[in-house]
């Protein structure tokens, strides 16, 4: 047997570690199966890559990982409970780079990762999304000579003002390989030139973590909680400052909610940056008996929502691959989104504050569950991921 397959998987964001659980998981049961004869592969759908078994097969390794925390955003929720409930260890470094402008913030990401390089000697670096965390520590490892796997790839939305953007595009101009959610990814890269040698279709690792938390997420009490019935409320979140920063744009937001929740009950987990903004604009939703604001919900209890709402209003990237999953019509509050899939084949519209009365009012006289699920958003993407690295 070859040498174990050295991995630095990186997450510097919470939103990442859902990323990054299914692929441990997925490294964890290849090390397994590699003293068995009868474990079965995991399943390959239509993805081009082979199943686990012949994986094996073709290359004897096991694979062993080292988990950076870059601490791009601290999250007094990110404990020991949540690693827990995502089933994966605390990260093993932890560079507690904090918050900045995004020059000090990637510049001391780069710093702190070249040390980890440097001691772990690793043959893959695996990023994730699109933060920026992501970029930072492709630019260390390509430069150091290490292969960067990067997962999400391809995903666009074609505005160059959003952070986000630029992100992406530089990780995937110098990532060794490039692991797509989606056939839409597949054709942004190679409009950008980027040779197919580089580009491997795996399907949407969001939704491993969704499938394997899906029966925690029904047994969640949310709908109890917020004395909500299957089908006869709706979700919101918001936080993105193109919708909380602005005075009008909120002010014009929460008077759209205030009427909806006089005809449904609007469920709405208020994010800190949205919060804040409502206390210094003077706007309180208080009044209205049809609210039923909270802190942020934990992962299991947003899965139950977004599975069992009549109509969801996010700006959150997220909330549209999990609407999609579910059928349930989404309202995505942006005037564009690096996941196109989720609107010409799932579930979600876009929408902007002029046309969300009318958006509003089309997706509760519609149909309740509507759209359909691209291929290889099937669960099995890190097992996918993993036969990816190890034929690389």
């Amino acid at each position: 047997m070859s040498s174990p397959l050295k991995l630095l998987l990186v997450a510097g964001a919470r939103p990442n570690f859902m990323k990054v659980a299914p692929l441990i998981h997925a490294i964890h049961r290849h090390n397994a199966a590699l003293g068995s004869t009868d474990v079965s592969p995991v399943p390959a759908g239509d993805s081009p890559g082979v199943s686990l078994r012949s994986a094996i097969g073709h290359r004897q390794s096991a694979i062993s990982y080292c988990l950076v925390h870059t601490g791009q955003h601290y999250d007094a929720a990110m404990s020991d409970v949540f690693f827990q409930e995502l089933g994966i260890p605390a990260p093993d470094v932890n560079l507690g780079v904090g918050s900045g402008s995004h020059a000090v913030q990637t510049a001391n990401i780069m710093i702190g990762f070249e040390k980890v390089c440097l001691d772990q000697k690793p043959d893959w670096v695996v990023v994730f999304g699109d933060v920026n965390s992501t970029v930072a520590c492709t630019l260390v490892a390509v430069k150091m000579g290490i292969r960067v796997a990067h997962v999400e790839a391809g995903l666009r939305s074609c505005d160059r003002t959003m952070p986000e953007e630029i992100n992406r595009v530089v990780t995937d101009s110098i990532a060794d390989l490039l692991l797509t959610p989606s056939d839409d990814a597949n054709e942004n890269l190679r409009r950008e030139g980027v040779p197919r040698s580089r580009i491997a279709l795996v399907g949407n690792i969001m939704i491993d973590s969704l499938v394997a938390n899906l029966e925690k997420a029904r047994q969640s009490t949310a709908l109890e909680r917020f004395s909500v019935q299957a089908g006869e409320f709706v979700y919101v979140t918001l936080h993105r400052p193109a919708n909380v920063d602005d005075r009008a744009s909120l002010t014009a937001i929460a008077a759209e909610l205030a009427k909806l929740s006089h005809t449904l009950p609007v469920v709405f987990p208020v994010h800190p940056r949205t919060r804040k903004m409502f206390a210094e604009f003077g706007i309180s939703l208080d009044q209205h008996n049809g609210f039923r604001l909270a802190d942020p919900v934990g992962y299991h209890d947003s899965v139950c929502l977004a599975e069992n709402a009549r109509l969801v209003l996010t700006d959150s990237g997220g909330l549209q691959e999990e609407t999609t999953w579910f059928h349930t019509p989404c309202l995505t509050l942006r005037p564009n989104t690096e996941r196109p899939v989720t609107v010409t084949l799932g579930s979600n519209r876009l929408t902007n504050i002029a046309r969300l009365p009318k958006d509003l009012a089309d997706c509760l006289e519609g149909p309740a569950h509507r759209g359909a699920v691209p291929a290889l958003w099937d669960g099995n993407t890190a097992g996918r991921i993993v036969d990816v690295l190890l034929n690389a």
